[in-house]
């Protein structure tokens, strides 16, 4: 639903898109404690729809002219004073005069690009939304609409699965093998770990999917990891020649793609990391970037990008004690 915003007491502006309540709604986390649903929409398509500007009690508003714009930009937390707008279309509504009674105007960008994906992250947002501006002698009233994008991409050509070994010397050898190094939002991750050498006591084992972005440029750099998920997948200790199998569904978890130097601006990334503990404590890792992309198929099947761990399916394995 469009909101109002008042231009002094004289007038009420509200941005109305065309077909916006038969369109998917993404809801996404704005602030520390604030969610908002913007509509969805896709590279490539148009955005039209109607302003009206509703004047109240019969008062005449002056203005300078009216516009609207289609902008893509970025917000980076750390400098909250800079705006990078990547895209910027703009069209007048109205010439200099007087709003004497309620208008309405139309518009439409047509077939308008949208490069990137939308993104609100940790110290990053990248929206798009269309801004009406009134511009006035004293100043400028502004309202914006915000959507959100996706963006389509086909499925990589080449798909290696991630084999590596990992071990201290003389004391432990697994190796751990993933089916493949990229993965679609709603794939499921499916390996195997095999011990070859055991001499050290395990208690558990688990494994968690990180975020890390990357925002700015050096020296001026910001990095933030997140744990998206994280698993216990053995509980106990194992044994030479013993295999763990590993089954991880993506599609319960709040995930992005992979974005990598997104207008040089930010990147996200992601990494399966896998922890052993033994029983004093000691935490041994090991950590490997995945590629994660968004196919139709990811398509939104709910109004909601899913969050919580509810919906994911990765079993414990116990092991012996």
């Amino acid at each position: 639903m469009a909101s109002l915003f008042g231009l002094g007491n004289s007038a009420d502006i509200e941005v109305v898109l065309n077909g916006e309540d038969q369109r998917k709604l993404v809801e996404v986390k704005v602030d520390k404690d604030k969610k908002a649903k913007y509509p969805l929409f896709y590279d490539g398509e148009s955005v039209s729809g109607k302003v009206q500007l509703r004047v109240r009690d019969g008062k005449k508003v002056e203005h300078q002219g009216i516009k609207i714009e289609w902008v893509g930009h970025i917000e980076l937390f750390y400098d909250r004073g800079n705006h990078y707008e990547f895209s910027s279309l703009a069209q007048e509504l109205a010439a200099p005069g007087e709003l004497r009674s309620s208008v309405t105007y139309d518009f439409e960008f047509k077939n308008v690009e949208k490069q990137f994906e939308s993104y609100f992250g940790i110290n990053v947002k990248l929206r798009y939304f269309v801004r009406v501006t009134v511009a006035r002698r004293i100043s400028d009233i502004t309202k914006e609409k915000d959507v959100f994008v996706h963006s389509y991409r086909m499925p990589p050509e080449v798909n290696n699965s991630i084999k590596m070994e990992v071990g201290i010397e003389d004391c432990l050898h697994i190796e751990f093998e993933y089916n493949k190094s990229k993965y679609h939002l709603r794939d499921v991750i499916v390996g195997k770990i095999y011990f070859l050498l055991v001499r050290i006591k395990i208690k558990y084992m688990e494994l968690s999917i990180i975020r890390r972005e990357t925002t700015g440029a050096a020296p001026n750099q910001y990095n933030e990891s997140e744990t998206v998920t994280k698993f216990e997948i053995m509980d106990g200790a194992p044994v030479r020649g013993e295999t763990i199998p590993i089954r991880l569904f993506l599609s319960g978890f709040e995930l992005t793609p992979t974005y990598r130097d997104v207008n040089k601006k930010f990147s996200t990334r992601y990494y399966l990391n896998l922890v052993l503990v033994d029983e004093e404590n000691r935490r041994y890792f090991k950590q490997q970037e995945i590629t994660l992309y968004r196919l139709k198929d990811d398509s939104e099947e709910h109004n909601e990008i899913p969050g919580g761990a509810s919906a994911a399916g990765l079993s414990t394995y116990t092991g012996r004690r």
